[in-house]
């Protein structure tokens, strides 16, 4: 099987995957029990990459989630390594991402944010798009893609419409990734 980068994520209608502060509580507010098929999702993937400011905020949820996985933290900060994760510069992110592809192993999860998915999106790293939808807009906030994006052709080939509103798409990407 080819390990797959899939980028996971909520969005708002109008495209935000957080607050201008970088808080995410529209997506927690009146939740159901729902995991939105994360569970799954997660059993599926063993490889993480997510960017400095989104795992500064994933520090902040107590437990840190991804243990058992290897975790890369993209940053321009100097890093180093630390018990959950490897820090990784963006020049690097491309050439990590090919060797991973190469290796045997389950799927990659692109976790965001959304200066990081427009890397991966620019660098047509991304295999499939996991979008859940809330039903709210914020008017304003941190974009999914945030900064110049490439135009890149996407296939829908699944949706659903959760009783919480939700409303989950997933693209294919039409271009053949380069990893």
């Amino acid at each position: 099987m080819t390990r797959k980068v899939i980028l996971y994520i909520a969005t708002t209608i109008d495209g935000f995957i957080a607050r201008e502060n970088g808080k995410i509580d529209w997506l927690v507010e009146n939740e159901t029990n729902e995991d939105y098929g994360y569970n799954e999702f997660d059993e599926s993937i063993d490889t993480v990459f997510m960017g400095r400011h989104t795992y500064e905020q994933v520090l902040t949820f107590g437990e840190f989630p991804y243990k058992g996985k290897e975790v890369f933290v993209v940053t321009t900060k100097k890093g180093g390594k630390s018990e959950d994760v490897t820090f990784i510069s963006p020049t690097e992110v491309h050439d990590k991402v090919t060797e991973l592809k190469k290796l045997e192993g389950k799927n990659i999860f692109l976790v965001g944010g959304g200066s990081l998915n427009a890397l991966f999106l620019n660098e047509n790293l991304i295999d499939e798009y996991w979008i859940f939808q809330k039903p709210i807009l914020l008017g304003s906030g941190i974009p999914l893609f945030q900064g110049n994006v490439a135009d890149t052709p996407l296939s829908l080939i699944d949706s659903k419409i959760y009783p919480s509103g939700f409303v989950f798409l997933k693209f294919v990407n039409d271009k053949k990734p380069t990893a």
